[in-house]
């Protein structure tokens, strides 16, 4: 069980430390995208207007698309987000508009905290790939998960056990088992239910057996989704969307999140409309479909059987979209927690294995330092570029969004280049302490491009994520005196 706890975390946990850096920033990925558009402010339109404009944009920009969504503004997000495509797979075309005009919002191009939330599963690459490689690296995580609790007897009497000063590998293996089990009912948790999230995708051979190519009479009849109409194959008119927007919202009580029209320039076409889901862990959207060309209800979604409320339940508990402000910090703290237990892990193997007073000859080792330095410093210095170039880039810029991106992978790779050719007594002070310098920078750059009170809340954040990597690089500095000689058997040292 050692070993397996100690192979199966490291051979994925550069991957498993960036999902869970991500993956935690996204718990205020709203607040983030506000902070990264700072021209928007409160919606100047209610949401029936703000629909009628929408569908004109969208009908100038792709009439015979095979849907449009639109996002209504709210408070969190003021302006109107509008997709449009013409086949399932894309591409995806996406617009901010600005409410009161219904044009191309004027606000700074950005993916905003989306980047961060989608990374967190797809890691950027085509959306097939990456939740394929985040849905195999959560697998690992659950075995070293349970491997790990059956490896440690006395997980609990360690957990009230810090020894900092006894030596190098004991210090790491405490603060390991420490941020590891106090958070341990979260990461069970987390890792359970992002497998639950991307389950039809691992194992969709039931749903493809009952229902063969027909996804959507799965969705209608688990519950998930309210039916649409099958296309007549002739050219209709759609109806103002703004008056089945208000026709929704009488009908529900309040107004729709977001609508989708299915075949918009179809006879038959279909206007979904999603409202905010209930209070509770289920994430379950309620929706009322009706006729795109005369606006009479078509179907709605009801009571859903144990099977569905099952999964709505488990998605609803990665998401934590239930969780008020308080619990919220709290999952944020857990998420933090769980890339320390990463963290600690991948360093410890490291620790665990280095020879007393000597640069170990070995690739391996030398490799997975490498990688150690690259990631777990790494990572955040490109994070905190992110943020920075959203404040530093010409507003104007073609592509500016894409080159946001660029900028995150461009100053991860530069720091994880000069950690690796740095000396390496100095490589990680180094590399942290220019990470902490990186978030040092963002409320002073925010100050001078933007300077308002209202995004003080997020400056002292990231003046709070700059004085915890500063403190890691004060750390990382010092080489504590006495330390005992480390034991090279990991299990051995589990075990102790």
């Amino acid at each position: 069980m050692a070993w397996l706890h100690t192979w199966s975390g490291l051979v994925v946990g550069w991957v498993l430390f960036a999902i869970f850096v991500t993956g935690t920033a996204s718990y205020y990925r709203a607040e983030i995208s506000h902070w990264m558009r700072p021209e928007l402010s409160e919606p100047t339109a209610d949401p029936t207007t703000a629909a009628t404009r929408a569908a004109a944009y969208l009908g100038r920009q792709m009439p015979d698309a095979l849907a449009w969504s639109v996002k209504l503004p709210t408070a969190e997000n003021p302006t109107a987000e509008v997709y449009w495509w013409n086949t399932p797979a894309g591409p995806y075309h996406h617009a901010h508009l600005d409410p009161a005009t219904g044009e191309a919002s004027s606000a700074r191009d950005t993916k905003g905290g989306d980047f961060l939330y989608r990374f967190h599963f797809e890691l950027s690459l085509p959306p097939i790939w990456g939740r394929w490689i985040v849905g195999t690296c959560a697998m690992i995580l659950l075995i070293s998960l349970i491997s790990g609790i059956v490896t440690h007897r006395r997980i609990f009497a360690d957990f009230f056990t810090f020894r900092r000063d006894r030596s190098a590998q004991r210090g790491w293996l405490d603060a390991h088992n420490i941020v590891g089990v106090l958070a341990l009912p979260f990461h069970l948790m987390i890792v359970y239910t992002g497998l639950i999230e991307l389950g039809p995708m691992l194992m969709p051979w039931g749903v493809k057996a009952a229902y063969q190519h027909d996804i959507l009479a799965y969705y209608d009849e688990a519950g998930i989704m309210a039916a649409t109409r099958n296309p007549a194959g002739q050219p209709g008119t759609l109806m103002p969307l703004g008056e089945i927007v208000a026709r929704a919202t009488a009908a529900h009580g309040e107004a729709p999140e977001v609508v989708m029209v299915t075949m918009p320039g179809d006879a038959a076409s279909s206007v979904t409309t999603f409202f905010e889901e209930p209070p509770g862990l289920a994430h379950l959207h309620p929706q009322i479909v009706y006729a795109g060309d005369t606006g009479a209800e078509l179907s709605r979604t009801g009571d859903v059987g144990a099977a569905t409320r099952t999964g709505a339940v488990m998605i609803g508990l990665h998401e934590a979209h239930f969780a008020a402000a308080p619990l919220r910090i709290v999952f944020f703290l857990c998420g933090l927690m769980g890339a320390a237990t990463i963290a600690s892990g991948l360093v410890l193997w490291t620790v665990a294995r280095a020879p007393k007073g000597a640069d170990p000859a070995g690739f391996g080792l030398r490799l997975v330092r490498v990688l150690n330095l690259g990631t777990i410093a790494g990572l955040p210095t490109g994070l905190a570029a992110y943020f920075l170039a959203n404040r530093l880039l010409p507003l104007d810029l073609v592509g500016r969004a894409d080159w946001e991106v660029r900028a995150f992978f461009a100053a991860w790779i530069l720091a994880a280049l000069a950690a690796a050719l740095y000396p390496k007594a100095k490589a990680w002070p180094a590399a942290l302490g220019i990470a902490a310098l990186g978030f040092l920078a963002i409320p002073v750059v925010d100050a001078l491009a933007v300077g308002e009170a209202r995004f003080l809340g997020f400056d002292a954040a990231m003046l709070a994520v700059s004085l915890l990597l500063g403190l890691g690089a004060r750390l990382a500095a010092k080489r504590p005196n006495g330390f005992r000689a480390a034991r090279p058997n990991l299990s051995r040292a589990v075990e102790a």
